[in-house]
């Protein structure tokens, strides 16, 4: 709820997740074909992360792990994490296995999304400091919205100190320096 305006966050928790009931629930449509406005005990089915989140804190049901972090992806990530398009798998790949990871019941989503983090953002990084804004467009639809936000970033202050380094002025006086204080009587 911290986030509640920040499209974002909205976005993320809009991912599905699946999940298996663990009661019986009348009175809910989860798949519109189906005859009956009920869940049946035991029945796996995919849901928003928001709407997964809210049963599972009232232990209705239990979140599975998403496709977005299977064995394949993990594999892949461990073979050269640079070059996985995650941005297909889950645009917001790290926030959404953040909120995932306490709610689940495999605990190394923290160590995927730290790995996969680290060794992403250093090329990223690279990619910065060493390639064109315009070479940029082959590896750019595999970040994730994240990394995207992060990249755009750098390039905007490798941009920044470029202009400084090439004449900008080579002083600048903080705002907070500016002002007179008030004389204590």
């Amino acid at each position: 709820m911290a986030k509640y305006y920040d499209i974002d966050d909205i976005l993320t928790e809009e991912e599905f997740a699946p999940v298996l009931f663990h009661k019986a629930v009348n009175g809910v449509t989860v798949d519109p074909s189906s005859e009956t406005n009920s869940v049946e005990q035991g029945a796996k089915v995919e849901l928003p992360f928001w709407l997964a989140h809210e049963l599972h804190l009232r232990q209705v049901v239990s979140i599975n792990l998403p496709s977005c972090f299977d064995q394949k992806t993990r594999l892949e990530i461990q073979a050269d994490a640079a070059c996985v398009d995650l941005r297909s798998r889950c645009p917001y790949f790290y926030e959404f296995g953040c909120k995932l990871q306490p709610l689940v019941a495999d605990r190394t989503i923290g160590i995927l999304l730290s790995t996969a983090f680290k060794i992403r953002y250093k090329e990223r990084l690279t990619k910065v400091y060493t390639a064109a804004h315009i070479t940029a467009s082959t590896f750019l639809p595999l970040l994730t919205k994240e990394e995207t936000n992060l990249y755009e970033e750098a390039h905007l202050s490798m941009t920044a100190f470029k202009k400084w380094r090439t004449g900008g002025p080579r002083f600048q006086i903080a705002s907070i320096l500016g002002r007179k204080r008030k004389e204590s009587y």
